[in-house]
Formats: C-alpha cells, sequence, structure tokens
C-alpha cells in the first residue's frame, strides 16, 4: 500500500539584505521532499526584519492559515530557524504541526546516520535544538499523536521522547557527550599514527550532493581497482554523514590518505556544527582540501561562498584549496577534462580527469619528493628493497661497488641513508 505523504506549505520573510532568496526556498522545498513531506504551496513576505512574535505579520498568517485550509496542508514549514515563542504563537494562531529549516535538516541526519558515532552526534544536536523549545514542540506532538509525522521523528535505538522534562534531557546530553569524547579519543589516536607514518591527508569538502563521495569512488576506482573500498554515493542531500577515509595508491609507489566528510548547507544549523564538530576536525587537520563544485548548478558560485563561510566558521580556511569543479558532463559548454587557474573540471560519475586530478594533486602535497641518484653498496642490499617499497625507481643497475638507482623519493628517506651511499662522481 502506497502511504499518503504528509503536505506543507514552504514559507520565508525574504529580508532586504538577503540575496539568493528564491535559491533559499527551493532548497527548502528539496529539505522537506527529503524528509518525505510533499510540499502543496509556498508563502513569502518582503519586510526589513522578522516579526519577533509571529515570524512575519499577522495578515500573512492569515492568509498562510487560508492556503493551508485550501490546500489540505498538515505542516507549516518555516525558512528559518524559530524561537520558543515563535513555535507556540503560530501553532496557537494556525492550529497546526509547525517545523523550521533546522528540524528538517536535523530529521534528514537522523535518518541518514549510519554508524554509532553520527547517530549520537545527531542525537546531541536534536536534545539541544528542543531543549530550550520544550513547551511549543510538547504542543505539537499532542497534535501528533506521539511524533508519528515523519517531519520530527523519533527514530533509532534510545531516541529520547519529547516529554521529556528538561533535567533530563541535559543528563541525557551530558551522557552522549561523554560517549562521543571516547570515540573522538579514540580517532585523535588514529590521526595521531597516520601523521607518524607521514602520510599526506586530502579531504574532500563542498555543498551537499556535489559528488564528494563519487569523486572518491572514482579514485578508489582507477588506482586501487577490485579493492571493496567504495563508499555510499546517492543523488540525494546528506548521502554522506561518516567520515570515510581510503588510501590513494599512486603507480609510482606514492600513497595519500582521501576523506570525505559531511556536505554543507546554507543556514546548517549551529547544534549540528557544534555537535558534527569532532569529525569535522578531520577538515582542519588535513594537508589539502579538494573543495568539490556542481559546475551544472546555476546556483554554483553561491554554494562556494556556503562552503567557505562554514570553512571559515571550522577555522579551516587558511588550509590550501584546490577548486575540483565536478559533473563537467551535465553542463553546457564545459570542455573537460582541463585545468585552469590551477583549478580542474571533470566528471566523477563518468570517470574522466582523474589522472589530471591526481597529477595537481601531487604537485601540492608531494613538496618533499626529490629526483636523487644513488649507489648502495652491496653489503647494504636491503636498501635496495626498501627504496624499491618506497620509492618511485626509474632506473637501476649493478656496478662494480654496489646498485646504482634513480629515483624520487621522501626527502627525508633520503637523508636517513644518505652516510650509508656511495659518492658518484
Amino acid at each position: 500500500m502506497e502511504r499518503n505523504r504528509e503536505k506543507g506549505i514552504i514559507v520565508g520573510v525574504r529580508l532586504n539584505n538577503r540575496d539568493h532568496f528564491e535559491s533559499a526556498m527551493e532548497e527548502l522545498g528539496s529539505l522537506a521532499d527529503a524528509c518525505d513531506i510533499e510540499v502543496v504551496g509556498e508563502l513569502t513576505q518582503k519586510a526589513e526584519r522578522i516579526h519577533s512574535s509571529l515570524y512575519m505579520g499577522k495578515g500573512k498568517i492569515q492568509e498562510l492559515k487560508s492556503l493551508m485550509e485550501a490546500t489540505g496542508a498538515d505542516v507549516a514549514i518555516f525558512n528559518d530557524e524559530l524561537s520558543p515563542s515563535q513555535i507556540r504563537n503560530l501553532e496557537k494562531e494556525l492550529d497546526c504541526r509547525v517545523i523550521d529549516r533546522t528540524i528538517l535538516i536535523l530529521d534528514i541526519f537522523s535518518g541518514r546516520a549510519q554508524t554509532t558515532e553520527a547517530k549520537l552526534q545527531v542525537e546531541v544536536a536534536r536534545l539541544q535544538y528542543m531543549l530550550p523549545r520544550l513547551s511549543g514542540l510538547r504542543e505539537s506532538l499532542g497534535r501528533q499523536g506521539g511524533g508519528g509525522g515523519s517531519g520530527l521523528k523519533n527514530r533509532g535505538s534510545g531516541e529520547t521522547k519529547l516529554e521529556l522534562d528538561r533535567r533530563r534531557i541535559e543528563d541525557r546530553i551530558t551522557a552522549l557527550q561523554a560517549d562521543l569524547e571516547k570515540l573522538v579519543s579514540r580517532r585523535h589516536i588514529q590521526r595521531k599514527q597516520r601523521r607518524k607514518n607521514e602520510v599526506p591527508v586530502v579531504c574532500l569538502v563542498g555543498y551537499t550532493n556535489t559528488g564528494k563521495s563519487s569523486l572518491m569512488n572514482a579514485l578508489v576506482r582507477k588506482f586501487n581497482p577490485g579493492s571493496d573500498k567504495e563508499v555510499l554515493a546517492k543523488d540525494m542531500l546528506f548521502a554522506t554523514l561518516e567520515t570515510s577515509v581510503r588510501s590513494i595508491e599512486l603507480p609510482d609507489r606514492r600513497s595519500f590518505l582521501l576523506t570525505d566528510t559531511v556536505g554543507f548547507v546554507s543556514q546548517l544549523p549551529h547544534h549540528l556544527i557544534k555537535a558534527f564538530r569532532s569529525t569535522l576536525e578531520e577538515v582542519t587537520e588535513s594537508d589539502l582540501l579538494l573543495h568539490v563544485v556542481d559546475c551544472s548548478d546555476p546556483e554554483y558560485e553561491r554554494r562556494i561562498e556556503v562552503t567557505n563561510e562554514t570553512l571559515r566558521d571550522l577555522g579551516a580556511d587558511e588550509i590550501p584549496t584546490l577548486f575540483v569543479y565536478n559533473k563537467a558532463d551535465l553542463a553546457t559548454n564545459q570542455d573537460y577534462p582541463r585545468v585552469e587557474d590551477g583549478n580542474i573540471y571533470l566528471s566523477a560519475g563518468k570517470g574522466i580527469g582523474m589522472d589530471e586530478l591526481v597529477r595537481l594533486i601531487s604537485e601540492r602535497v608531494f613538496t618533499d619528493y626529490k629526483d636523487y641518484e644513488i649507489l648502495v653498496p652491496f653489503e647494504h642490499g636491503k636498501l635496495v628493497s626498501f627504496f624499491n617499497e618506497h620509492a618511485h625507481v626509474h632506473r637501476i643497475s649493478h656496478e662494480e661497488d654496489g646498485t646504482r638507482l634513480s629515483m624520487t623519493c621522501r626527502e627525508a628517506d633520503y637523508e636517513k641513508y644518505r652516510d650509508v651511499f656511495i659518492s658518484i662522481g
């Protein structure tokens, strides 16, 4: 049987200083759709400020009520994060469930979370959002008959019921954060080990649904075929919440770690940024950021701005960045693969442009690699095996005094054994 979807009206105030309003409303509709809510109408108002008690003027609220009755809508979805008093007042005026952009995003994250850590992070963010809104949400919950509506689902093991009092919610947040700290310390140890191995870390960042996971998969298929290390990649908002790390092994024996992270979105709730900060530390500790852009998206320049703002909030805006303009196959009049002004246009979906991308990455992260010609005495034959494994050996020949290698390797590896090498005149 086909289940009836909830129907919703999306609502927004266009402030005089707010750019990209149409794009934000379109995105709000996509967020609602991702929460299985059918958008059956839209209501907007131009204003100098957000109305403190009702979000928008009383006349507009009456207009919204009439529109909801005419369309049979069950829920009003607001483009901005609502205050506790706004939720209470709007529910009283409209006599329906009221949700905002933040709760939509939280609900999507709740549905997408797979790992224990992601589930804990989402629950902390949801509880922190709910805490100051308990009374308004209780009223809304009562109308839902226990939270059956998709926009405020209570999914997942151990998720809190909205009727918990403030004290119990605060205790729950404290307990969850303690569990998260254990997972965070474990990842710190893993990162420390990676640093010890001196393997460069390259991190994928960008707006949600720009193809970061598809790019990771394309690189894995190209350079580690048959490794069964591909990640989930779907054409939907926030397909990736878990941080995935893959080692990309290049033909010249160099390698780097590629990290996939959660996608960003405009007005990403501060509760989520705070809850996911430990996960997003992967971004701040990387050697290079690959800022993935969907160049077929008419709003891609705005998406770049939002990503840059989020990176600034995370303190990652000073990390070297390579712009990767993905989905060039879907963009009009885009030649690809091509490198322009140090950035690259490619298609992760078609796997085209991976060699060019890796060349650009290598130029940026393997700066400590140099070309050397060395002569290794026969009694130190193990060094020949070492460099065959850890360097890119171009030529090898056996001479009277030892083995001659022409190679590209890390400067640190060369310096470590240079006293053993025979001087080449």
